[in-house]
C-alpha cells in the first residue's frame, strides 16, 4: 500500500535526489534567486570535473577495494541536472560502470573486499541511477542477496530484522540497515514486475529493529534507552551501542546518547519501510532532528561524519518533504539554501570537497565529493 511518502521517495531517486516533496506545508510565492541556482550549477560542474580527472584507468575512484565509492561517483553523474550523462554518458561513465559489474559475484552480492552489504546496497544505487535495464538482472540477483542477509535467530532479539556489513558476524546495525532498506525500496518495481523472482525482505522485522535503534521509551523498553528528553525520538548505532559516550543517569542507569546522522538514517529507514507521517515513532524521530537542526557539525559527534551527516539531512528531509523547517525557537528556516551554501563555502579551489576529520572515511575527496555533489542535486530542483 503507497503511503503519503510514496510518491516523493520515487520522485526523490528518479532525480537521484529529491524534486517533489510529500505532503509539503503551503509557502509563500516567492521570485526564484536565478543567481544563487548559477552558483549551485557552477559548484556541480566543478566538482564533476574534478572526480572526471580523478577516476583511475581501471575505471573506480579512490580504492579498486570499495566499490561502493565508485558507485556513489556515478550516482553524482547521474545526477547532473541538464541530463546528459543520462542520455550521453561518457566512456569514462561507462568505464566506472563496468568496473561496478565486474564485482559482481554469481551470488548476487557486489563487492571487492568485505562490506559486502555496504558495497552491494550502494553500488545498486549506482545502477539504479543508470537507468539501463540491462543493468536489471544483476539489480534482481542483487535485491535478492541483501534480503538473505536479513538478521534472523539472534540471541539478541533486538538484532533480529536488521542488516549488518555482511563479514562482522550476525550483528545488525542502522546505517547498513538504512542502505539495505533503499536499494530494495528502489528496485521494488524489478520485483512486482518479475514476481517469481523470490522471498521479500520480512518488513515488519526490519521495522522491529528500527525501533530498537530508537530512543523512544514508548516503544523501545531496552535497558540502555534514554529517558532524557534531548536524546527523545533520536536513534543509536545499534541496540546497546551509540558512537557518542553513554551517560550515568542519577539512578546509576547507563543510556545512550542520540546523535545525527545516524538518526537520519533511522528516518530514512522508517521511510521506506512504508510508515505513515503521523506514525509517532516517525513523529518522535522528526521531531529530535529538526530540534538539533545545525550545518556546523554531526550533532553530538562534531566534525566526525560530518559530510555524511549533510548529504542524509538533505536526504530526508526533501523526501519528508519539508520546505520551511520548524526550528524549535519558533522560526522558520530555509535549509535548502543555506545546505547549499554552506556546502558552496566547504568547496575547494579544484573543485573538491573533503573533511579535515578522517572518521568514516571522509579523509578520502573521491567519496565526500560524491557526498556533497549528490546534496547539492538534490537542493538544485527546489532552490
Amino acid at each position: 500500500m503507497k503511503t503519503i511518502f510514496t510518491l516523493a521517495v520515487c520522485a526523490a531517486f528518479l532525480s537521484v535526489s529529491a524534486t517533489a516533496p510529500a505532503d509539503p506545508t503551503p509557502s509563500a510565492p516567492h521570485t526564484p534567486d536565478i543567481s544563487f541556482r548559477h552558483e549551485v550549477e557552477h559548484a556541480i560542474d566543478h566538482g564533476l570535473a574534478w572526480l572526471g580527472t580523478n577516476q583511475n584507468t581501471n575505471g573506480f575512484w579512490s580504492t579498486a577495494d570499495q566499490p561502493a565509492v565508485t558507485a556513489l561517483a556515478l550516482t553524482a553523474f547521474m545526477g547532473e541536472p541538464s541530463g546528459v550523462n543520462q542520455s550521453h554518458p561518457s566512456a569514462a561513465i561507462r568505464l566506472g560502470y563496468q568496473f561496478i559489474t565486474n564485482n559482481a559475484k554469481p551470488d548476487g552480492s557486489i563487492y571487492a573486499k568485505g562490506l559486502q552489504n555496504y558495497n552491494t546496497s550502494i553500488c545498486m544505487m549506482g545502477l539504479l541511477a543508470a537507468r539501463n535495464p540491462a543493468f536489471d538482472p544483476l539489480l534482481r540477483r542483487g535485491r535478492q542477496w541483501i534480503i538473505s542477509q536479513q538478521v534472523v535467530n539472534n540471541p539478541n532479539p533486538a538484532f533480529n530484522g536488521g542488516v549488518g556489513y555482511g563479514d562482522h558476524g550476525p550483528y545488525s546495525d542502522m546505517n547498513n540497515t538504512m542502505t539495505a532498506l533503499e536499494a530494495l525500496y528502489y528496485s521494488k518495481h524489478l520485483a512486482a514486475d518479475n514476481p517469481g523472482a523470490g522471498q521479500d525482505l520480512n518488513w515488519a522485522a526490519a521495522i522491529h529493529f528500527i525501533q530498537s535503534c530508537q530512543n523512544l521509551p514508548a516503544s523501545n523498553n531496552a535497558p540502555w534507552v534514554s529517558t532524557n528528553a534531548d536524546d527523545r525520538g533520536g536513534f543509536v548505532y545499534l541496540p546497546g551501542e551509540s558512537k557518542v559516550a553513554p551517560f550515568t543517569n542519577a539512578a546509576g542507569r547507563v543510556a545512550l546518547r542520540s546523535y545525527g546522522s545516524i538518526s537520519y538514517a533511522g528516518l530514512l529507514s522508517y521511510i521506506y519501510a512504508d510508515l505513515r507521517r503521523d506514525d509517532p515513532r516517525v513523529q518522535a524521530a522528526f521531531d529530535w532532528l529538526r530540534n538539533n537542526y545545525t550545518l556546523d557539525e554531526n550533532p553530538g559527534m562534531g566534525p566526525q561524519g560530518l559530510y555524511y551527516y549533510l548529504h542524509l539531512m538533505t536526504k530526508a528531509l526533501t523526501i519528508y518533504g519539508v520546505d520551511q523547517l520548524p526550528a524549535a525557537n519558533g522560526q522558520s528556516i530555509d535549509w535548502r539554501r543555506e545546505a547549499a551554501m554552506k556546502l558552496i563555502n566547504l568547496q575547494k579551489t579544484d573543485g573538491s570537497w573533503a573533511n579535515s576529520n578522517g572518521r568514516w572515511w571522509e579523509h578520502d575527496p573521491a567519496l565526500v565529493t560524491s557526498y556533497s555533489l549528490l546534496s547539492l542535486e538534490m537542493l538544485y530542483p527546489s532552490l
